[in-house]
Order: C-alpha cells, then structure tokens, then sequence
C-alpha cells in the first residue's frame, strides 16, 4: 500500500515565446511558463483499477490492460510508463485553469503533472531532469515521435527558458515584461500544421534549412536580449521571427491583422504568432492600450514549474 493517503501536483501552462518549427531541427527555442494551472489529485485504491475523472473523459481499466482512450492519450501514456513500478491502482481527478483549445500548452501540463504525481506515487525521482525524461517519452508515445518537448520543460522547470532537443539543454533567464496574448478563435492541430510545413519543405529543402537557421540564430539573438533586459532589442527580434514565420507559410490574414493592430499600439514592442500558426494565439511584448476583437487572455511568467504535495496517511 501507498504511504500517501492523497498526492497532489499542479503544472502550469506555457507559451513559446521564439524557436517554433526550427526547434524540431536542432535549433534553440525559448519559452516560458504562465500563471495558469492544471492541477491533478492522486487518491491510491487497494485494487488494481485505474479511475480518472477529466473534462475531457470519464474513464475506469485495469491497470494491466488498459483500455485506450484518445482523449487521454498523454495521461495514459504516463500510466504507462510507471505501469512496472505500480504495485496498486488509483483515482486521479485532472482539473484544469485553462482550455484545452487554447494554446496554452494544456498537453505538457497534464503530462507533467501527472508524471510527477505517479514518480510521487511509485518513489520514483521528482528532479526536473528525471521527470522530463519520462514526461518527454510519455509525448512521443502519444504523439507518434513527434514533439519537441519545449512547452513541457516550460512546465516542469518554470520561468522562462532557452531550450534545445539535442543535446538536451534548458536554462533558466531573467523575467519579462508584461505580455499581451489574443486568441484568434481557430486553431489547426500542430501536427497538421507540421505536416503541412514537411510537405512544402520537401520542395526546397536547402531553403528551408536556411530559414530554420535564421530562426535560431533569431532566438539566440532574443536570449541575449533577455538577458540584458533590452526589451525594445526583443520585441524587434520577435518582429523579425514573425517574418520567418511568414515565410514558412504558417500565417494568415486573421493573423496577419492581429500582428499589425497590436504593433501599432504605443506600447507594444514586438508581436508574432506563439505556436505553430494557422490559427491559436499572437503574442505581444509590452502593455495593451486599446482593446481588439479578439479574446484576451492574461499572461504572466510563473516563477515556479510543476509543484508536489501529499497527505500522509
């Protein structure tokens, strides 16, 4: 039986600030986690069940055959990847500050909690490093090897971060000045969206790599801008990176506008697409002056990344 009588964990969500696409080609990103959370409750059974109670699905197996579910594909995926260590089965309750339909990173939140909340359950490792590591895993498994794992170590390591795929590497940098994010309304899935990248990349392969080039030196130009605390440098180079977005082909008009309507405010530094494009959210650096038609979702960096806590029994 479990020492714990209840585990809790919360992970908040996160948004990418530069490095989409290009990441997924060796090159650096940078991201960082946001003031809204996805928490989940780990009750253990004295049976060998699994219960999970989610907006999204209501869902009960048995822990050595458990049933597919594709509304909790990242969710399962983690079961997973604990099942050997599992000596008992248990109910999670999965509730969430934030839509899943906005790009919030709502995937890497609940694989990064849940996977603290089963290291918890098991005895395993809680480090950011070790969590990651499972975490990551459980998101290619649901995701067919696809992802980069950006928005997850925004979630697991919190604050803002310089991120590259390999060889691994996630650092910490100072924070940002106010953020302003609008959500379109639409969003295609961000494998359509890389899929559709792929397949236009296939025809001019050399320029593409050179574009993913631009992006990261983009980026590493942006982490330098962070560092030093040049907000007028990184809005420009965010400005800039929404011109490789362009070129990549993941804008569109309703994008296009968003872009330009918050550039022209006074108080707006730079804005760009935050995700893969084709709909889902811009994001702006610096204050909003005028309202815009379009939903307005309150942004700030949290300090902190995944958190767990217990009830002894």
């Amino acid at each position: 039986m479990s020492a714990y009588s209840k585990i809790k964990t919360r992970a908040p969500g996160s948004i990418m600030l530069m490095g989409e696409h290009a990441v997924l080609f060796g090159e650096p990103a940078l991201a960082c986690a946001v003031e809204h959370w996805l928490e989940v409750e780990l009750t253990p059974r004295a049976d060998r069940q699994v219960e999970i109670d989610s907006a999204l699905a209501q869902y009960r197996s048995d822990l050595d055959r458990l049933k597919p579910e594709p509304a909790l594909s990242f969710v399962l995926a983690v079961v997973e990847a604990f099942g050997p260590r599992l000596t008992q089965g248990f109910h999670l309750v999965i509730r969430s500050g934030f839509s899943h339909q906005v790009g919030l990173g709502s995937s890497a939140a609940v694989t990064a909690a849940v996977t603290a909340a089963l290291a918890h359950f098991c005895g395993a490792e809680t480090t950011p490093e070790a969590l990651f590591d499972v975490a990551l895993h459980a998101v290619h498994q649901a995701q067919n090897g696809r992802g980069s794992g950006t928005d997850l170590a925004a979630s697991i390591y919190g604050g803002v971060i310089h991120y590259r795929v390999n060889p691994r590497e996630v650092q910490r940098l100072p924070g940002l000045p106010p953020l302003a994010l609008l959500y379109s309304g639409y969003k295609m899935k961000t494998p359509e969206v890389l899929a559709l990248v792929e397949s236009r990349a296939c025809t001019e392969p050399t320029l593409y790599a050179g574009l993913y080039r631009l992006m990261g030196q983009t980026c590493e130009a942006g982490r330098s801008a962070l560092e030093s605390a040049d907000w007028i440098q990184l809005g420009q180079l965010m400005n800039l990176y929404q011109g490789l977005m362009d070129a990549l082909g993941v804008n569109d008009a309703t994008l296009s506008e968003m872009i330009w309507r918050l550039r022209a405010q006074p108080r707006i530094q730079g804005a760009k697409i935050s995700g893969s494009g084709l709909g889902d959210c811009v994001l702006a650096l610096g204050h909003m002056t005028e309202a815009l038609p379009w939903e307005s979702i309150p942004v700030s960096v949290a300090a902190t990344g995944v958190e767990i806590s217990h009830e002894a029994c």
